[in-house]
């Protein structure tokens, strides 16, 4: 192996590594910190920002680190003078064309550029001069797009375009005139973004955010005629401890509910008890399509960017999605429906807000179909980002706080609900539940990890009573296409497919904590969170959705069983082709 590595020399230390290493990645395996803006691992790897410059001795000029791969005998200088101040020299001229609004920016405090200018000790800008002035785009119900906080970095292109193959952003224009938009500059809202966030999440300034709701919910909570109430998904309490200093991954659950009703919220829910309202749905769904041999593959719904992706490619293909309604959505139908009724409280004063990973869950809540008689399953979606700041922003200090359960009678939920939060985890909980369906009986065997992982398409195989059924897990869309493809085509092999919008699913999904490009270099974010989720499961008395008890209860009172006339009106939906934005 030895004779594979090369030698060089970086700041005076020797370093080895493999053939095709860049100077960035060899430098950094020695504890050598080199700057970077464009950069982002195995996304977008263009060297444009030029802020991770190095010399190499024998050549004139600067080399990008980023891209330029290792030679034999080569010495590296990474912090000269030179560089040193070429580097504030591209920070200058970035700053010259960058709006400075740091203490009003969501991302204050977590922005690559401002912490290069004070790692750089940046406190005057030389290049002084005219600036470009781009309209803010806020008219989607999920993104805001602000070009005007844009260093031109394309992150969030190459996540739109290789990532996800949608495309519904590019670079446009030449020269001072170059900015990332869309086709004639029209709102998101109006191409073909499907609303996962994945480009907030890659942006390292403040040009890509959520669309803000804190002030809307606070406005409820004030009310003394509403009753509000809040229900939170799994992948947040994995999350949100990060936005307080907390490891990656951390399950703050206990922490998270009593900051919720320090902020006062009537009623504190969980969301996992919502994914077994889905997959009593969604497994009921399923055994009767294969038992019939009707609409096969069925696919899962639970994801609103994958839904919104699908409405707009595969029109012709909408039958094969499960009629299922999302976990939050239908908890928000199930609170203003049995809930209400079993409290005597009126459902039209009830404000139910749902806590989410995602951001497309805020345009998902705003969809027409979402609504039972006229009222609106979910009034609110907030980010994990968006708790954390209204948390701090109503004086709480989360650190100290004492842990605290879930609110009955709806407080129970089963380990299958907890894993929903990362790929595979809703197909897994389904085939807990299918397979005791299909078996007519408690089988043992309770994970199934050939679904587990963050391989971006995930395939195996059940015997069920002789029988064999195939299934597929896919996680990002441009996997997502691959199997539409295929069905398409009158090829797909399988029977059930789970899809979700975004690589590795709701753990790293678009309303997350953000992480800057080294982190994300180094470490696993994705694992960690979902490592999380499925010790949630392991630890959990109940680990099948259809033996939670607080589900058998409200089937038993109230819906009767799944797919019936009332869960039929209250826990599904149905999804409509969507015009495609041509250019």
């Amino acid at each position: 192996m030895e004779e594979n590595l090369i030698t060089l020399t970086i700041d005076g230390i020797e370093v080895k590594a493999p053939k095709g290493t860049t100077v960035l990645e060899a430098a950094r395996k020695v504890g050598i910190d080199i700057p970077t803006l464009c950069f982002l691992k195995e996304i977008n790897e263009v060297g444009d920002c030029r802020i991770c410059i190095v010399e190499i001795e024998g050549r004139r000029g600067f080399a990008t680190s980023c891209v330029q791969t290792i030679e034999e005998g080569m010495v590296v200088h990474t912090n000269t003078k030179e560089v040193q101040d070429a580097r504030r020299t591209v920070l200058d001229l970035i700053l010259s064309n960058h709006v400075k609004e740091c203490l009003t920016c969501s991302r204050s405090g977590n922005c690559e550029l401002q912490n290069l200018c004070e790692k750089f000790n940046i406190q005057t800008i030389e290049y002084e001069g005219e600036m470009t002035k781009h309209e803010i785009d806020d008219k989607s119900p999920s993104i805001v797009r602000d070009f005007n906080k844009c260093i031109l970095c394309r992150r969030c292109v190459s996540t739109c375009k290789k990532v996800q193959e949608i495309g519904a952003i590019d670079c446009t224009g030449r020269g001072f005139e170059s900015c990332v938009s869309t086709t004639y500059d029209n709102s998101l809202n109006e191409v073909d973004c499907t609303f996962c966030g994945q480009c907030i999440e890659s942006c390292p300034t403040g040009a890509l955010h959520e669309k803000e709701n804190i002030n809307d919910v606070i406005l409820k909570l004030k009310d003394p005629d509403v009753y509000t109430v809040v229900q939170t998904a799994p992948a947040v309490r994995v999350a949100l401890g990060e936005e307080f200093g907390f490891p990656i991954g951390t399950n703050v659950k206990g922490k998270m509910v009593t900051s919720l009703r320090r902020l006062g919220f009537d009623k504190v829910f969980d969301t996992n008890t919502g994914a077994d309202f889905t997959i009593m749905e969604e497994a009921n769904e399923f055994v009767e399509r294969f038992t019939k041999n009707e609409c096969l593959p069925m696919i899962t719904s639970c994801s609103p960017g994958w839904v919104r992706f699908a409405e707009k490619n595969y029109g012709d293909l909408l039958n094969h999605l499960s009629s299922c309604k999302s976990p939050h959505q239908m908890f928000g139908a199930v609170i203003k429906s049995y809930f209400a009724e079993k409290y005597g409280i009126d459902k039209n004063k009830i404000c139910v807000v749902s806590i989410m990973p995602c951001v497309a869950k805020k345009y998902e809540a705003t969809r027409p179909e979402m609504e039972v008689d006229g009222v609106r399953d979910v009034d609110y979606v907030l980010t994990t980002r968006e708790l954390a700041r209204l948390i701090k922003q109503e004086n709480i200090d989360f650190n100290t706080l004492e842990d605290s359960n879930f609110d009955d009678p709806m407080g129970e939920a089963s380990g299958a609900g907890a894993i929903f939060g990362t790929t595979g985890g809703v197909m897994e909980a389904a085939i807990r539940t299918a397979v005791d369906t299909l078996e007519n009986k408690s089988i043992d065997r309770l994970e199934y990890h050939e679904v587990r992982g963050e391989k971006g398409i995930k395939e195996t195989s059940l015997n069920i009573n002789g029988t064999e059924i195939r299934i597929a897990v896919a996680s990002g869309l441009a996997n997502a296409r691959k199997l539409m493809d295929q069905i398409r085509r009158g090829e797909s092999p399988y029977h059930f497919i789970e899809i979700m919008a975004c690589p590795g699913g709701c753990v790293t999904g678009g309303g997350q904590p953000i992480k800057s490009s080294k982190i994300r270099a180094e470490v696993d974010v994705r694992k960690l969170r979902a490592d999380a989720l499925y010790d949630i499961d392991e630890k959990s008395t109940v680990r099948k959705s259809h033996e939670n008890p607080a589900i058998k209860e409200i089937y038993g009172s109230y819906l009767q069983k799944p797919g019936s006339e009332l869960a039929e009106k209250l826990l599904h939906t149905h999804y409509t082709p969507k015009e495609k934005y041509e250019i």
